[in-house]
């Protein structure tokens, strides 16, 4: 048999061999640079506090409107429930396309309120408008994440560190882009952040789908090779934000950046072209090799027999395992929905929802979420009480930006590698990550000089972390098979910590001390006028509060942490590899019935039983007869 590629797009020992550019169009490695692409540009609501201010004088708004406008951008972020949905019964370009379309037309009717060009809206409006525009990245993360995590789940870690690296990345992309294309106009940012990623999504509809995977021997070194380039595009973005930090940048100058960011944005699709090409050519090897091969190495009948029967399910198994499936589908799911099975299995979306370990887990991710997007979302009112000049809050923004992207990365590529080597658990370092942004947290309350700087790294970082370490404990626990729907489900408890958090508590005490100081002054607030507070007290109350919150969090955090303990010192991916060895038994089989030669490779990409690298196409224990 042939095993042609990685098991993507075609069947193994095909005799028709396509060529390269189709091969190249329809590689899974294009798959993964369109999903970086799309990630790249789906963090605008990252960005609030940009753009927060103009919304802030246009419409007339206190800080407590604000917040709620805040808070309905969260909730449509995360609330993704209806793309996971969706998901389930549709293929991604049509979820794609959907976010596409809500993007545009929510930030463009953002844009067209605060440039006046149509009535002023109530705030009502306002809020629905932003909460769709905001729920289009639920659609892009859904479309594109989740159908690479399907298509690479033994890798999962790295792949939901990579992808959720580019998202944090993308406020200081897109701040490049922005003043590149339109100087310091932030109202232009809506309109930006409106149609940048719906062409981007539209433009790679095609290409992201769900693939027919088997492990590649060298999966993990390509997915490195991102990671450094990507290290490279936030060591270029955090150099220059301190350049023009230091110095006044005219337009000609931002547009230079601005094409740098650009080149480092397209530089992983030099190593999609290799790969695939490597794909290709093992491909072209294996199908054109008129010499019959076969694997040298032979093992006693008995042995084999007993191989076979250790990996590949008996046809007796195979009836059992679909009867019991068919009397499950015929139970009612409430029925089942308080018999959980067996941790890593495939859990129904209500065994899901009503099971002990995601209530916890959702608990944890509340406080924790919702204390670090408190920060995030306030630091321009932040900046500006504590007296910092309107270029140190953009570049807050970026270093929370940049920050947000290396936690994202840190915590999926050292999670995976701390696990699979230590068994070290993922809920046991998502407590860690929490007990660490308090420190942030606290740097805020009490308004230490320059210390918004350090509490924007530390927050940004956290809050990066918390994501992928949050979706990848619940495909592990849970299982893929409702993957879509229980990953946005887990996105709920952000807009939920942020409504508490940000609206109740921080939007609340900021006015009623901006009143207090009003007071003082012997002023009257007029209606239409907006609401400002100065000062340490804006937002002390508030900040220890949420750090309070966060301890709780840690604490929450830390008992699902014992209760999985078990299971992550238990071999977690056994029943991916297991499915792996079943698929290449069936394809040998297949191989065996049409005549085709054997072959088994590795090293190129070509799944190795063994997992040993040949690097030629060929096996190296194949000969020619």
């Amino acid at each position: 048999m042939v095993v042609a590629g990685p098991g993507f797009g075609g069947g193994g020992g095909m005799p028709n061999m396509k060529s390269f550019p189709v091969h190249f169009f329809t590689g899974p490695w294009l798959m993964v640079f369109g999903s970086l692409l799309i990630m790249s540009a789906a963090g605008a609501t990252y960005m609030f506090s940009l753009y927060s201010g103009d919304i802030k004088s246009s419409l007339g708004y206190d800080q407590t409107t604000l917040n709620l406008l805040s808070f309905f951008k969260d909730l449509g972020t995360n609330v993704g429930v209806l793309s996971g949905l969706i998901a389930e019964v549709t293929p991604p370009w049509f979820v794609l396309s959907v976010g596409a379309v809500l993007n545009f037309f929510g930030y463009f009717m953002i844009w067209l309120a605060v440039t006046k060009k149509i009535a002023r809206p109530q705030v009502w409006h306002m809020c629905l408008y932003i909460c769709i525009g905001a729920n289009s990245q639920s659609f892009a993360n859904t479309g594109s994440l989740v159908t690479c995590v399907k298509n690479f789940p033994e890798s999962r870690g790295v792949v939901l560190g990579i992808l959720k690296g580019y998202v944090g990345l993308s406020g200081a992309i897109i701040t490049q882009l922005y003043h590149a294309f339109y100087g310091d106009d932030s109202k232009s940012l809506i309109l930006l952040i409106g149609w940048l990623p719906a062409v981007i999504s539209l433009f790679f509809v095609r290409t992201i789908r769900i693939m027919k995977v088997a492990h590649q021997a060298n999966e993990l070194k390509v997915f490195f090779k991102f990671l450094y380039i990507s290290l490279g595009l936030a060591s270029f973005l955090m150099i220059i934000i301190i350049v023009e930090k230091k110095f006044v940048f005219t337009r000609p100058e931002y547009g230079g950046s601005a094409a740098m960011v650009l080149f480092l944005l397209f530089l992983p699709l030099g190593v999609v072209i290799m790969e695939e090409y490597k794909l290709w050519e093992a491909k072209r090897r294996a199908l054109n090799d008129p010499s019959p091969l076969k694997i040298v190495t032979e093992k006693p009948i008995t042995e084999q027999s007993k191989e076979n029967t250790d990996e590949v399910p008996s046809s007796s198994n195979i009836l059992a395992d679909t009867e019991s499936s068919n009397d499950q589908a015929n139970v009612s799911c409430w029925k089942t929905a308080f018999k959980t099975p067996d941790r890593g299995e495939d859990y129904t979306i209500l065994q899901a929802l009503f099971s002990l370990d995601m209530l916890v887990l959702f608990l944890a991710t509340t406080c924790g979420v919702g204390g670090t997007l408190t920060a995030i979302d306030n630091l321009g009112q932040i900046g500006t009480s504590l007296g910092y000049p309107k270029r140190s809050i953009s570049t807050f923004v970026s270093l929370v930006s940049i920050w947000n992207y290396l936690g994202r990365v840190t915590a999926g590529f050292v999670s995976e590698i701390v696990l699979t080597r230590y068994k070290f658990p993922r809920p046991l370092m998502l407590t860690l990550i929490m007990l660490f942004s308090c420190v942030g947290h606290l740097l805020i309350a009490f308004g230490v000089p320059g210390g918004l700087y350090v509490a924007s790294v530390i927050i940004g970082f956290c809050f990066g972390a918390q994501w992928p370490l949050l979706f990848a404990i619940i495909s592990e626990i849970f299982g893929l098979k409702y993957y879509s729907t229980l990953y946005n489900f887990g996105s709920v408890a952000s807009p939920i910590g942020s409504y508490i958090l940000n609206v109740k508590v921080a939007g609340n005490l900021y006015d009623k001390e901006a009143k207090k100081q009003m007071a003082a002054l012997g002023l009257v607030r007029k209606a239409g006028q907006d609401l400002d507070c100065n000062g340490v007290q804006c937002f002390k109350l508030s900040f220890i509060i949420i750090t309070a919150a966060t301890l709780f969090g840690t604490l929450v955090s830390f008992i699902l942490a014992v209760r999985t303990r078990k299971f992550y010192k238990s071999d977690i991916y056994k029943k991916f590899r297991e499915e792996v060895k079943a698929a290449e038994a069936e394809m040998t089989a297949a191989g065996d019935a049409i005549g085709l030669p054997q072959v088994k490779a590795a090293g190129n990409g070509i799944s190795h039983r063994d997992g040993k690298a040949a690097g030629n196409g060929v096996g190296e224990e194949a000969k020619t007869g």
